[in-house]
């Protein structure tokens, strides 16, 4: 009896360093010899071989295991499930396979009351975000739950995803996330400060990028938390000179996304990109003007580019600002602009909450009501066409300047180029303020 309880204990060991190496055959080799292995897990945290496949990115053992029909929302000692673990450790394949065989995504572990969502956004992982975000609006959970109501999912503490990316400085998933309808005014109960916004969290944390996106989709610097404080305290506070510089509520306002807006909300990809490239110029212009004279005035990345910049015909450049190529088309008129000067028509104002109906702004050359904006479509030489996105875009040899405006329609600015945010992934499971490497480890 020793010797088979000997036996089992080695076969079970044998089984999880397979799984966890990504060794199939052996794995399969071990089930021909013990079929009752599949339901095996580790003595002390309760994984399975599906959350060690998940957490270690072994798709095809992950894939056979689902085959032998395990499923695959097995809880370990935490309630989490394989697909949590793939999401917090960034892989994506395991993900993706784990949400086809039907995995829950409105599931809550026991550590934090956290979702998959939750844990994809604190560990940074963009492309298990959007995953994540796809399954939503295409599963039942977008109709029985409500799409809207998952993407600001809270936890135990009232942190939804958009407060953990903040916390952690993961700028991608927060844009990711507010373009996904995440509130960027939602308050915590107990994570952070009582009552902290986002705002709050990522000025804590000292990321400007963050920042930046959080007010370019209407954050409020004034919102306070239950201690009576706004962001701006917070930054200064923590030595985070520069984000109270932008967070300081007697600095110019950024310019905010018009999601109020339908046309805005119906955008194709392209022109969604190219506007909000325009925004985000455009703030981190004001963001220097700020900045100018202080220790923390960024240094003028504009040197030398004007060599490296084509010059176009100047039928293409924009009628309002003659500074940029016309890449946006207002449907049904024809009328063309720069996404810059159609940014600048669209949020001249910070977008009023109360309001349910905006004024939509109106074509500047016809005044017919703009209701559908596309990217220009160019011909080149050989009769092909080419998105005009994809054309550098004229830069003007004067020092360009946002506050001001360009001959017919002063007051219309803006800007190009959308900068590149990264973030990164631990791979580590935290308890709440903690910061612990925990790989899945073999009893």
């Amino acid at each position: 009896m020793g010797q088979g309880l000997s036996c089992g204990t080695s076969d079970e060991h044998g089984l999880f360093t397979a799984v966890q190496c990504g060794d199939l055959e052996t794995v399969k080799a071990l089930f021909e010899r013990n079929p009752s292995l599949v339901h095996h897990c580790t003595v002390y945290d309760r994984q399975s071989a599906l959350h060690i496949a998940a957490a270690n990115g072994q798709i095809e053992v992950l894939s056979m295991l689902l085959d032998k029909s395990v499923k695959p929302d097995l809880l370990n000692r935490y309630k989490q499930t394989p697909l949590m673990l793939a999401a917090m450790h960034g892989k994506i394949s395991c993900v993706q396979k784990l949400i086809e065989a039907g995995a829950n995504i409105l599931m809550f572990d026991s550590l934090n009351g956290r979702t998959c969502l939750h844990y994809a956004a604190y560990y940074g992982h963009s492309d298990c975000l959007k995953t994540i975000l796809f399954a939503a609006r295409t599963s039942h959970i977008a109709s029985s739950w409500g799409y809207a109501r998952f993407v600001n999912v809270n936890d135990g503490k009232g942190a939804t995803p958009l407060h953990l990316a903040a916390r952690q400085r993961r700028a991608d998933c927060v844009h990711i996330l507010l373009d996904n309808g995440a509130l960027a005014c939602a308050s915590t109960d107990g994570y952070g400060f009582p009552g902290s916004t986002p705002l709050h969290l990522a000025a804590r944390a000292g990321s400007l990028d963050c920042i930046r996106e959080l007010l370019a989709w209407g954050a409020e610097r004034l919102q306070r938390d239950d201690l009576g404080r706004i962001p701006y305290t917070i930054a200064l506070r923590h030595k985070h000179g520069a984000c109270a510089a932008l967070l300081n509520p007697s600095s110019a306002e950024p310019l905010v996304w018009p999601s109020p807006l339908k046309f805005i909300s119906e955008l194709n990809e392209e022109a969604k990109h190219l506007l909000e490239c325009a925004l985000m110029e455009a703030n981190k212009e004001r963001e220097k003007n700020i900045l100018k004279g202080t220790t923390y005035s960024p240094t003028n990345s504009d040197n030398g580019l004007d060599d490296n910049i084509s010059e176009v015909n100047d039928t293409e450049i924009c009628c309002i600002c003659f500074d940029q190529v016309c890449t946006i088309q207002v449907q049904d008129c024809g009328h063309q602009m720069c996404a810059h000067c159609v940014l600048a028509l669209c949020c001249h104002k910070k977008p009023n909450p109360t309001t349910t109906s905006p004024i939509a702004p109106v074509c500047p050359f016809c005044r017919s009501n703009i209701v559908q904006l596309d990217v220009i479509k160019l011909e080149k030489d050989d009769g092909s066409s080419h998105d005009v996105s994809s054309t550098k875009l004229r830069k003007s040899r004067r020092s360009r300047n946002f506050s001001g405006g360009s001959s017919s329609f002063k007051g219309l600015s803006a800007v190009s180029s959308f900068g590149r945010m990264v973030g990164r992934g631990s791979g580590r499971i935290a308890a709440e303020n903690e910061y612990i490497d925990k790989p899945i480890i073999l009893d």
